[in-house]
């Protein structure tokens, strides 16, 4: 197993928050997994950190799966973190207990300004909240502000699961019958 820092996959940590809920904060404490079935890594942080084949990362409830995972450092820092995948599938459970999903071709972060892009076919998904779906989703971790595009022809599509979904309505009282005198 090889083992990263933290912080430079935490990708969808804030992906739910459009939705009201963040992400689950114990998880940046726990230990960062990295399996895949090779690697490429030098001590020059000049050249990229690869991980190809099957990548599968894991951080307390956070489970990421992609094909390839690249990653750019800087000054002893990771900068930028490229995930590529046919999809790329992302899943982590929020502090208020659901779970956000998140698909995309290619998921790309960088720290420096701590910014998510999902682009091909992106979807991120926290049932009974909502769904936003479009070719390229851009959530910036720091203002909270998501943005989605269909580029070209395509749309961005987003559902809104109403608050009270799944109770019934108060039931009102039956009338009272009218007897005759």
């Amino acid at each position: 197993m090889n083992r990263i820092p933290a912080a430079s996959l935490l990708l969808v940590a804030a992906l739910a928050v459009p939705f009201g809920a963040s992400a689950k904060t114990s998880d940046r404490n726990q230990t960062l997994g990295v399996d895949a079935d090779t690697s490429d890594c030098s001590t020059d942080e000049r050249a990229p950190c690869l991980f190809t084949g099957n990548v599968e990362i894991t951080q307390g409830t956070l489970e990421i799966k992609a094909a390839r995972v690249d990653v750019r450092r800087s000054n002893g820092q990771i900068q930028r973190t490229l995930l590529t995948g046919s999809p790329v599938r992302m899943r982590q459970q929020m502090d208020d207990g659901s779970w956000v999903d998140a698909t995309a071709a290619q998921a790309d972060y960088t720290l420096t300004n701590d910014t998510v892009v999902l682009t091909g076919n992106a979807v991120v998904n926290q049932p009974g909240q909502g769904k936003i779906e479009g070719q390229r989703i851009v959530y910036n971790m720091s203002t909270g502000r998501v943005q989605g595009g269909g580029e070209g022809q395509g749309r961005v599509r987003m559902q809104f699961q109403p608050r009270n979904q799944g109770q019934q309505p108060a039931q009102q009282p039956a009338p009272a019958a009218r007897g005759g005198r």
